[in-house]
């Protein structure tokens, strides 16, 4: 399904009834409205972030409801998708932070390729209906995801940001991680604890203290 490690990390999962049906809804919902990101792309975070790979999670809600926009990574965009809020203020903190310009485009594919696993908790949406696959299923699929991530030995970073985000932080219990939290980058949000949380310099802080190549969060592709 994947075409990485990630496949037998998931086998139990892939080879049961239960998410065989459910992906047969998933397919249903494809075939019969408009679901985003394209079919291709559902999996792209794993594709691009291989278990062995992952050094950072970073949680996101669900897919961007609007055409073209949605990737399979949380909070990315494709390129010629103007940037979304969010993620302008994720730069502007990114900028604050580290001192790295924020770019023209909203594709986050080099951090995935950095070893920044970008999961969104649902991972399809309906156009223009947002949270529209929430508890549709996919939460079991990615809360596994995490627990996996948890059993790593080598040190994480989850970067929970926002409530939705922080409820996962139940299934981080291995005190080789190192979790950071603050509110949601969204416009609604940010000015509460977003801006100056300083997450992607104590990320490369904490890596760095535990031996391990720090994230070139610079890194286009």
């Amino acid at each position: 399904m994947i075409g990485n490690d990630w496949d037998e990390k998931l086998k139990v999962i892939e080879e049961s009834q239960g998410f065989k049906n459910f992906i047969e809804l998933v397919n249903h919902e494809y075939v019969t409205k408009t679901i985003y990101p394209p079919r291709n792309y559902i999996f792209n975070a794993l594709k691009l972030t291989p278990f062995k790979n992952v050094r950072v999670v970073i949680m996101g809600q669900d897919p961007y409801h609007g055409e073209g926009e949605a990737h399979g990574l949380s909070f990315s965009v494709q390129k010629g998708i103007k940037v979304p809020p969010s993620l302008q203020n994720i730069y502007k903190e990114l900028y604050d932070d580290l001192g790295i310009p924020p770019r023209k485009d909203g594709d986050l594919t080099g951090w995935a390729k950095e070893g920044v696993l970008l999961l969104n908790a649902v991972l399809t949406v309906e156009k223009d209906k947002p949270a529209s696959h929430r508890n549709l299923g996919w939460e079991r699929l990615t809360d596994y995801i995490i627990k996996l991530v948890n059993q790593k030995e080598e040190p994480v970073v989850f970067i929970l940001w926002g409530n939705f985000a922080k409820e996962k932080q139940k299934y981080i219990t291995n005190p080789n991680h190192y979790i950071i939290t603050s509110p949601h980058p969204s416009p609604f949000s940010a000015r509460y604890g977003f801006f100056g949380s300083k997450p992607f310099s104590k990320t490369n802080d904490f890596l760095k203290s535990k031996g391990l190549k720090e994230i070139k969060w610079a890194r286009v592709e």
